[in-house]
């Protein structure tokens, strides 16, 4: 059986090396990039069940390449984790508007990466499986999430979300009423182990709310 294909992409050698070596140790098969243009090149051609995308890069940067992607509907599925050394939340906050699935920032530990591709992974092929065989819809105070088409509206009107957005707001339509504390949501919405929980869920529902608009306080 052909191993799942992960895509790492960045221009600092001793990090791809990094990476494709627990990428590997793990049983998937590492491709690399040190480029925008090669990494659309790669994406295309070579289908990724993943792709761990570094920002800082030469020629189209990796905010860049992530909406690329995401526009393109032969790679608009592959879930992306964005990984830099950008550590302003107003960063964080672009690579997950620019289409990013999730966001880890350097120095990390290759053990909350593995961590964090197989909870993406996990969520992307539960996605997929709602979308076949669920016929959920669920509706609050003008906020519509359908399982099935993995659509959601508001107000009749259909919002672009990442599939973490997605998530988090399925999660949080079907225990509407509920209060969650960080590792909470996490753990509930996104499958994340608790103790790799950071600040970054607060820019997600921010981020989610944002997009809601009125409507959202769920």
């Amino acid at each position: 059986m052909a191993k799942e294909k992960i895509l790492i992409v960045d221009d600092e050698k001793d990090i791809v090396e990094l990476v494709k070596y627990h990428v590997e140790k793990s049983g998937y098969k590492a491709l690399t990039a040190g480029s925008g243009g090669e990494a659309l090149d790669l994406a295309a051609k070579q289908q990724p069940v993943l792709i761990v995308l570094d920002v800082m890069l030469p020629g189209f940067d990796g905010y860049e390449v992530c909406k690329i992607l995401k526009r393109n509907d032969n790679t608009k599925n592959i879930p992306i984790i964005m990984l830099t050394a950008k550590t302003a939340e107003e960063d964080t906050l672009t690579g997950l508007k620019s289409g990013a699935d999730d966001y880890l920032t350097k120095p990390f530990s290759p053990k909350i990466l593995l961590a964090r591709i197989d909870a993406v992974l996990r969520r992307s092929k539960q996605s997929g499986k709602n979308g076949e065989n669920s016929g959920e819809i669920f509706t609050e105070g003008g906020i519509s999430v359908n399982l099935s088409s993995y659509e959601a509206t508001v107000e009749g009107k259909q919002i672009s979300l990442t599939k973490l957005e997605f998530s988090l707001l399925a999660f949080l339509m079907k225990n509407k009423g509920k209060a969650y504390n960080r590792e909470q949501l996490i753990t509930g919405a996104w499958s994340y182990e608790a103790a790799i929980v950071d600040r970054a869920v607060d820019v997600h529902v921010r981020h989610l709310r944002e997009k809601l608009g009125k409507a959202g306080k769920l």
